[in-house]
């Protein structure tokens, strides 16, 4: 019997279900002596925590490395970041995460953030890039203090245009929960199953666009940068969106190609003052 499995893909095989990999990556930061210090570190599987620099400012500047080389069907990989009080954490990834094809199973990506009293936390990876058939399901649960700062940047693109590439079918399952003082302020959830490119090329759904992000800050000023967030998103071939209410801000970006999302995502994390990070460049 012949089964069609890719070299990234080995969710199936003669009709086996396997589970390719398991990765789980922890972070707990505290302040000591006005630095923001990394206490305790966990790691599993192909995930691995790297630490560039401390800045000037006392910022902890944390890098994610995937040895595994991308994501297939059937992986499942776990992140929790956990920032005590006063600290400055930017969480990014060394480069974009491919999602391969799979020939049944999801890959499962599951992101926990704790925000403590005054600290500040961005949770900013380059973006993922799916392949056709690419099937992934990621959940984002994060809690923060009234008075911390959490910034959430998350992009997606579909395909690598460049190269010819064109997602025609495939599952994307993205679900987040914010939760402030323990209260639910932001819940959004977005399901792509099945034909995506001519979902993609619907009007009310991306209007043609292959590129999507979406950045949400909570802190006690975000809504007084609106006016600067709006002016910063500006940028030809971007089609993009921002409101603020209950202490946070909403953007929502679409671009026609991975150059302009990077550029939208960058100008907005510079308006929001969170520390764009040296990875995340164009």
């Amino acid at each position: 019997m012949s089964v069609d499995v890719s070299p990234f893909d080995v969710s199936a095989v003669a009709g086996v279900s396997v589970l390719r990999t398991e990765g789980h990556a922890h972070l707990k930061a505290e302040r000591i002596a006005g630095q923001t210090v990394a206490i305790d570190i966990d790691e599993e599987g192909p995930l691995r925590l790297r630490f560039p620099r401390i800045t000037a400012s006392g910022m902890l500047e944390t890098v994610i490395v995937n040895t595994g080389g991308g994501v297939a069907g059937g992986d499942r990989l776990n992140f929790e970041v956990e920032t005590s009080a006063g600290t400055n954490v930017t969480v990014t990834s060394q480069a974009a995460e491919k999602i391969y094809r799979s020939s049944g199973r999801d890959a499962e990506i599951a992101v926990r953030l704790l925000a403590g009293d005054g600290a500040r936390l961005t949770w900013a990876p380059q973006e993922s890039i799916l392949f056709n058939r690419a099937r992934v399901s990621r959940t984002i649960d994060a809690e923060v203090t009234r008075d911390a700062t959490l910034t959430i940047c998350e992009s997606v693109v579909f395909g690598r245009t460049a190269m010819g590439e064109q997602v025609s079918s495939g599952i994307l399952k993205d679900r987040w929960r914010v939760r402030r003082d323990g209260h639910l302020v932001f819940a959004d959830a977005v399901t792509l199953d099945g034909a995506i490119d001519r979902m993609l090329a619907r009007p009310a759904i991306a209007n043609g666009a292959i590129a999507a992000g979406t950045i949400v800050q909570l802190s006690p000023d975000c809504e007084t940068k609106l006016d600067d967030v709006r002016a910063a998103l500006a940028i030809e071939g971007v089609e993009a969106g921002a409101s603020a209410f209950d202490g946070m801000i909403v953007v929502r970006v679409l671009a026609q190609d991975c150059i302009g999302l990077r550029a939208a995502i960058l100008a907005t994390l510079s308006a929001l003052g969170a520390n764009p990070p040296r990875a995340f460049t164009l």
